[in-house]
């Protein structure tokens, strides 16, 4: 479980992310996060919170954004809001480590996604995009459909892909969640 204080990193895109609020500070009101995102990094994907506003405040660097059909890149002092439903994605534009907080109302099952993604990295189970075979990616997306979607297709569509894909992954052993194994195969804690 994630709390408050705690970090995560992500070496395929470049991200390490630290904790600032939890759900569980907020009562699942938001998370809070500080992002630290290396030269050439990037988030994953672009993605759509259906039903989650996101606010961004550049503290350091440059970061790019696409939010829409609009892109702008953001130094120190800026702030970027994308509103639920909004196709988004960000990078960093520049030379040196940016480095932005991050907020997300509500909470939902947001720090669960994150750590899942991130371990599955820190453990080499992701493309150099970042993203996970498609069908571990169809179990952890059908799990966390209501925090995050691809932009396109329709969401429609990606639910009925999602219960299609979802339970062949089950049965391939796929989780909606992952715990990378310690060096005995012990849990590693977050």
């Amino acid at each position: 479980m994630i709390r408050a204080g705690d970090s995560i990193h992500n070496p395929v895109t470049g991200e390490r992310i630290v904790f600032r609020q939890t759900a569980a500070d907020t009562n699942g009101e938001a998370v809070v996060i500080e992002t630290f995102v290396e030269p050439d990094g990037f988030v994953a994907a672009a993605h759509v919170h259906p039903s989650q506003e996101e606010r961004f405040q550049v503290l350091r660097g440059t970061v790019g954004f696409k939010i829409g059909r609009n892109e702008q890149v953001a130094g120190p002092g800026t702030r970027v809001t994308v509103p639920p439903g909004t196709p988004h994605r960000f990078w960093n534009a520049g030379d040196d480590v940016a480095q932005f907080v991050c907020e997300i109302r509500p909470a939902l099952q947001f720090e669960s996604l994150l750590e899942t993604m991130f371990a599955l990295a820190g453990d080499g189970k992701t493309n150099r995009k970042g993203m996970p075979n498609p069908l571990r990616l169809a179990v952890i997306a059908n799990a966390h459909f209501d925090t995050v979607r691809l932009p396109f297709p329709p969401a429609a569509l990606q639910k009925l892909g999602l219960v299609l894909g979802a339970p062949l992954g089950r049965v391939l052993g796929y989780g909606a969640v992952y715990t990378p194994a310690g060096p005995a195969g012990e849990a590693v804690p977050a």
